[in-house]
Parts: structure tokens; sequence; C-alpha cells
């Protein structure tokens, strides 16, 4: 057994998880204003839209595989809590030669790929033209991209946070940096935008395989036999499987959101835009505690040690309880001064002033939710996540169907709401028999 899982589970370790994460995820919004900043000084409208349009194109397509993220943690975290470093290191492989192949996929399939995205998302011809160009550079940085998602899952696996904010502070840094010279210096426009991020997905990559050396340090990497075990490769496509299901079923339901949204009028949807950013920021605070959960449960897990695992739920859980009061008091009593830096229509502006109830509620109603999925994540009882997530959408449409109609807006937020409640009670019905499963 590894020493990081007999450490005693503790506020500190809960913290030198879920800290480096926190920070990490500042950096996010930061980088897409940076590519927005750059471009708009051309000038001009359509770069602006092209940039827009492809980034928003290529996450939809990476995130397909963004299980390998969340898989490849709980899987890990597990074998690191079993003693067995060999399956580390041939889980990590497993990772990188699906993202290898994925990125060889979306490379092949390129003009293909991009006429789907286009069909669905139609531009003006001179958006589209110069998102091509954006989307011809950048989709070189497929294999890249999908393989970060699992170098990331290892890294908090092996409770190595920190590497993972130095990673995105190097990837957002480097990105930004190269922005400015590419753009502003070189005059090259919406091309040099992609090159930017097309140089730092690449170097992204290389640093965090360095990161990961431990897993590379023995042969375990490359003992195909163990790589290509066929029990091994099942269980984590039935893991992976499950998570991309549920997964789908819940951007689907945030989707569904927006285009209701959209039929209540322009006004009521700016101001649900509004408002969803600080549902996002409220993600981004309280991600880190779920990846405290997902890796100290997982470890507790493969140690088989029932104690650990209840240990370390409730550690992770209190930390993020207690950022989300922080965050539903923020919002509560400063929402209005951050709505206001979001948008100067007067209209917008009233109107979520109107429903900011909902956003000052969210934090409190669905830490839960991303509590509990952190759980089942680390135990890798992915296949009970996907079916509560089906009964929570389940649960989601009734609500649609009953309370837009009776409350309108108010109606839409409240079914959300339900969202997120169902997805922490369906998770929690199933949480005491999670435990009975880990031996005591």
């Amino acid at each position: 057994m590894t020493a990081a899982s007999e450490a005693p589970i503790t506020h500190s370790r809960v913290l030198k998880i879920a800290v480096p994460i926190v920070l990490s995820n500042v950096t996010v919004p930061i980088l897409g204003a940076v590519d927005t900043g750059v471009v708009g000084q051309m000038g001009q409208a359509a770069p602006i839209g092209a940039v827009g349009i492809g980034a928003v194109i290529l996450a939809t397509v990476y995130w397909i595989f963004g299980f390998l993220r969340m898989g490849t943690t709980g899987l890990a975290a597990q074998a690191r809590g079993a003693g067995d470093m060999a399956e580390t290191g041939a889980l990590l492989m497993r990772g990188l030669i699906l993202a290898a192949l994925a990125g060889g996929v979306f490379i092949l399939f390129q003009t293909l790929l991009f006429w789907g995205a286009f069909a669905l998302a139609p531009a003006s011809a001179e958006v589209e033209t110069l998102a091509r160009e954006y989307l011809t550079i950048r989709i070189w940085g497929a294999p890249a991209t999908i393989a970060l998602y699992a170098v990331t899952g290892w890294l908090i696996a092996m409770e190595r946070t920190r590497g993972v904010f130095i990673l995105q502070i190097w990837m957002n840094g480097l990105n930004i940096l190269l922005d400015l010279w590419f753009v502003l210096g070189l005059d090259w426009g919406v091309e040099g935008v992609a090159a930017a991020t097309l140089i730092a997905e690449w170097s992204g990559l290389a640093l965090g395989l360095w990161l990961c050396r431990d897993a590379f340090g023995g042969n375990q990497w490359r003992d195909w036999g163990r790589v290509f075990d066929p029990a091994r490769l099942r269980r984590m496509l039935q893991v992976n499987g499950d998570i991309m299901v549920r997964s789908v079923l819940l951007t689907g339901s945030f989707t569904t959101f927006l285009f209701i949204g959209a039929d209540l009028g322009d006004v009521q949807l700016a101001a649900n835009q509004v408002l969803l950013q600080f549902l996002e920021i409220t993600a981004f605070a309280l991600d880190g505690f779920a990846f405290s959960a997902e890796a100290l449960v997982g470890g507790a897990v493969g140690a088989k040690s029932r104690d650990r695992m209840r240990r370390a739920a409730l550690l992770a859980s209190f930390w993020a309880f207690g950022g989300a009061v922080a965050l539903s008091l923020a919002f509560a009593l400063g929402g209005g001064a951050i709505i206001d830096v979001m948008t100067t229509s007067p209209e917008v502006r009233s109107t979520a002033r109107l429903f900011l109830f909902w956003a000052a509620l969210a934090p409190v109603l669905s830490v839960a939710s991303y509590m509990l999925d952190g759980v089942f994540i680390g135990a890798t009882w992915t296949r009970d996540m996907r079916v509560a997530m089906i009964q929570s959408v389940t649960l989601y449409v009734v609500s649609l169907l009953v309370l837009v109609p009776l409350f309108g807006n108010h109606g839409l937020w409240g079914a959300l709401m339900v969202l997120n409640v169902a997805r922490a009670a369906t998770l929690a019905l199933r949480y005491p028999r999670l435990e009975a499963s880990v031996a005591a």
C-alpha cells in the first residue's frame, strides 16, 4: 500500500487537493477574455465571431471525451489505494492510447466534422471562412487536448493537484503571451489565435507527461499484456461509457433550459445568460472539493476501508457546504453589483434582479449533487450514476412541463433547481448500499 493511501484523511489533506483546483479554474475565463480581446483589436466583428464559434465547435467535440478525466481519476485512485502502482501506469497508457486514436480520427475526418458543425450552426460567409481557418489549425491539437483529460485525471487520482495548477497556469499563460505576439505583434489575426492555442496544447501535454513521470518510471506503462488486458479494458469502457451517458443527459438538460428561456423573450433570455454565470462560478469554486472526494474516496475503496471512505466523503463535503453557503451569501448581497458589471442594459439588469434569488439559492441547493458525484466517481459506481441521472432528468422534464406554463421564467429556474436536488436525492438513496459494499 502506498504512503498516500496510509496517510490520515484530514482537513488539510482535503484542502491540499482542493485549493489548487479552485485556483487553476480561475484562469479559465481569463483566457477566453484575452482570446476575444486580441481579435477585438482588429476592429471587425467577423474575427470575434469566428474565434467564438470555432472554439465552441471544438469544445463540444472534445467534451465527448471528458469522461476520460473522471474515469481515469476513479480507477487510478482505486489502484493507488490498493497499492497497485503498475495498474496506475497502465491506466494512464490506456487513456493516452484512446486519446491518440480519437484525435487521429478527428484529424482524418476534419472536413466532414466542420461541414456538420456549420450545418447545425450556420454563420455568415465571412465568419465561416475565418472559422474554418481557425479550425483547420486547431484540429491538429485534438490528440493533445483529449490526452490532457487522462493526464489531469491521473494527477488528481495521485493527489497531485498542484501539478494540475502548474499545468493550467503554463498552458493559459503561454496561450495568452502567444496571442498577444501572434495577433498584435505579427498581425496573424484569427490564425494567430489558433496557432497560439495549438502550441499551448502540445506544450501542455509535454509538461503534463513530465508531471506524470512516475507512471513511466518502471515498465508497467509498456506492459502490453496488462495495458490491453480484456477484463481491465472492459471495466474502463464500462465506467467511461456510463459517465458519458450521464454527462450527455446533464448537458442536454442545460441546453433545454437555454432553449426554453429563448421562447420567453430576448430580455429574459439575456437575464438568464447573465445569471447562469453565477452557476458557472459556483461550479468552478466547488469543483476542487468534488475532486478531493474523487481522489480520497477512490483511494479508500481501493484500500477496502469503509471508515476511510466515509471520512473522506464527510470532510470534503464539510468544506464544500461551507463554500456553498459563502457563495449564496455573496450572491445574495453582491449579486446586483455583479449583474451591473456583466450588462449595461437597464431592462436586462432589472429582469436579472427579479430572478437573482434563484442564483443565490443554487449553491446550497446544488452542492450535495456535486459532492455525491465526486463520491460515486471515486468509487466508480458509474452505473448507479447513469441510472440516477436518468431518473433526475425525468423529474426535470416533468417539472418543466408543469412549472413553466404556470410560472414562466420562475418555473424554468424552479425546474433547474428540481434537477439538482433530484440528482442529490437519487444518489443519496444509493449511498448506503455503496458504503456497505466497501469492506469495513
